[in-house]
């Protein structure tokens, strides 16, 4: 194996290739904006607590830690401390997620960080933000979209709204932010007269951010403020999803007349579908497309509406999207370290990307960051996590961890 390819680093020297990243271990969105730097080619380096952190997830599985490499220090020693402070100080990026004040209590806060590295871009993740009430309270990614209306607007007009997992605030609202801010802070401090500063990336204020149009459309009376009424919230009948005889599901998305035309007549309704226009008669529409769609098997629906434009595609689970024939031609989807992930994303036809590494294992690359970094401090750091005495285990079950807290706060 080429010497490039030895180590995270070298991440296929995508566009980001030359960039320093120092993370500041977390879990859900610190991580994953960490992962999509790494993907780009950003020499990322995570520093990893002793003992690990609370999240349930085996080291060797954890892809957010892909094209990384782990040191482990040991934030509530001296030594701890000041190697980090020697990372960031050689670092173009520090990415961390702990509640506001934890960061300057352990000494790594951005006063000093910016102080030792005037162009050092510090990226700070959290659910509620820097300031304001709930900015010190304790939540996760279902509490932080709840209040930004973009959680009401999911589920069936009837009974509760739909947790759409953690992709919506944690990664979407989140991590992809932090990463706009930071991109944005490097293109700055790396100008003539640029310097470093801090990017506050709230998931509340990413998830709003995201409902930018529907606002726009509420404004402008043409969305009703409730589930399941609009256009794109299941409340259209050609714009939602439909059960098949077997169990499965299609998605239907033939908004613009041609697709819905085509969607129709494969469908088999197009003599008996009543006008489109008639608001009234969605609800028969609905009850005549979900009645054809239950008279077939997913697999026959998917072959019917297969390479036509009438907007209509197979549910897959999560085990069967990487066989789907588009995203398999395209590499969408690829197996590293006996894993199968998602490829790095998106794409570039000068400085291409790829997986370089699988997720990195706490404290592997201590030696090689202390020589590529320039960092003796870590060798010393190293022996006194070392030294630390193993963290006594629970009598039962830890508790979840808590979005935007660290181990020592």
């Amino acid at each position: 194996m080429a010497a490039a390819e030895e180590h995270a680093g070298a991440a296929a020297g995508g566009p980001l290739a030359g960039v320093r990243v120092v993370e500041l271990a977390g879990i859900g969105p610190g991580p994953f904006a960490a992962m999509t730097l790494a993907d780009l080619g950003a020499d990322v380096v995570r520093v990893d607590r002793p003992g690990g952190g609370a999240l349930a997830v085996a080291p060797e599985y954890d892809v957010t830690n892909r094209n990384k490499r782990s040191v482990v220090l040991d934030l509530k020693q001296q030594t701890g401390v000041a190697a980090a402070l020697s990372l960031a100080e050689r670092a173009d990026v520090l990415v961390e997620g702990f509640r506001p004040g934890v960061a300057e209590r352990l000494g790594i806060g951005p006063e000093v960080c910016l102080a030792r590295n005037p162009r050092l871009v510090y990226g700070r993740m959290t659910g509620w933000g820097q300031d304001g009430p709930l900015a010190d309270r304790a939540g996760h990614d279902i509490g932080y979209i709840a209040v930004t209306g973009a959680l009401g607007m999911t589920g069936p007009a009837e009974g509760p709204p739909v947790a759409p997992g953690n992709l919506l605030g944690d990664y979407a609202g989140g991590s992809l932010y932090l990463v706009i801010g930071i991109l944005a802070a490097l293109h700055h401090a790396r100008g003539p007269q640029g310097a470093g500063q801090v990017v506050d990336a709230a998931i509340v204020d990413g998830t709003s951010h995201l409902t930018a149009m529907i606002q726009g459309l509420l404004a402008a009376g043409s969305w009703r403020d409730r589930r399941a009424a609009n256009l794109l919230d299941g409340g259209c009948p050609f714009y939602g999803t439909y059960a098949t005889s077997d169990g499965g599901f299609m998605a239907v998305g033939a908004l613009e007349p041609a697709f819905y035309t085509e969607f129709v007549r494969l469908l088999g309704i197009a003599d008996e579908a009543p006008p489109r226009e008639d608001l009234a008669a969605w609800g028969e529409l609905r009850e005549l497309i979900a009645a054809r769609f239950a008279s077939r098997t997913r697999a026959e629906w998917t072959e019917i509406f297969q390479d036509t434009d009438a907007c209509v595609a197979p549910v897959l689970s999560l085990t069967e999207a990487p066989s789907h024939p588009h995203l398999a031609a395209r590499g969408t989807y690829l197996e590293h370290s006996g894993i199968t992930q998602p490829a790095p994303a998106p794409r570039f036809s000068a400085t291409p990307t790829r997986v370089v590494s699988g997720p990195a294992r706490p404290g592997a690359h201590t030696a090689e960051v202390a020589r590529d970094w320039d960092v003796p401090e870590l060798a010393a750091a190293d022996r006194a996590s070392s030294a630390a005495p193993a963290p006594a285990a629970a009598p039962t079950a830890p508790a979840a961890p808590r979005e935007g807290d660290h181990p020592t706060s």
